[in-house]
């Protein structure tokens, strides 16, 4: 299956699907999985209530973002995959952070959430013939393929850890 072309997706997601290089989704999945795993296990823990700025998140709440969005951008992957129209809703990424209460929790705890999350969502994503790469549904008003949240799932992910490395890791 090749890259997503622009109207597989909603212009929103435009940027998350350009930082995933890669033609497939296997491509993707070699390319990317072990190098973000080994990114976000070494995170320091001093570092894990850092936040850059004022009312920014801290890295812990960055790290339970990305885990929070893969589950539902999966999700909705699943959900397509199966031939399911339903429009499924968007989601407030603010009210999400704010009621996670990932301050609460171990950084040892988060960045194992994280590397069961990506296991479990590549697992899922292997999982999808090309038939239903090519399935489409709506999320959040918005038409969107399977193989297009593949990408942005990935996407996500690297624009976190270029934050990450940018604005936390200095």
């Amino acid at each position: 299956m090749a890259r997503p072309a622009t109207g597989d997706y909603a212009p929103f997601y435009h940027n998350y699907v350009e930082m995933a290089k890669g033609y497939s989704v296997k491509e993707l999945i070699e390319s990317y999985a072990l190098p973000l795993n080994n990114f976000f296990q070494s995170l320091p823990d001093e570092k894990a209530d850092y936040a850059y700025a004022e009312g920014k998140w801290t890295i812990k709440d960055l790290v339970q973002h990305i885990i929070d969005a893969e589950r539902i951008f999966a999700y909705r992957a699943l959900r397509f995959s199966r031939k399911d129209q339903t429009n499924l809703p968007g989601f407030d990424e603010n009210a999400f952070a704010e009621h996670a209460h990932a301050s609460e929790r171990t950084f040892a705890s988060l960045k194992e959430e994280f590397v069961a999350v990506r296991k479990s969502t590549d697992l899922l994503l292997q999982s999808f013939s090309e038939e239903q790469l090519l399935l489409s549904g709506l999320g959040n008003n918005n038409a969107i393929t399977v193989n297009a949240i593949c990408f942005i799932i990935y996407g996500h992910i690297l624009h976190h850890k270029k934050i990450l490395e940018e604005r936390y890791l200095n």
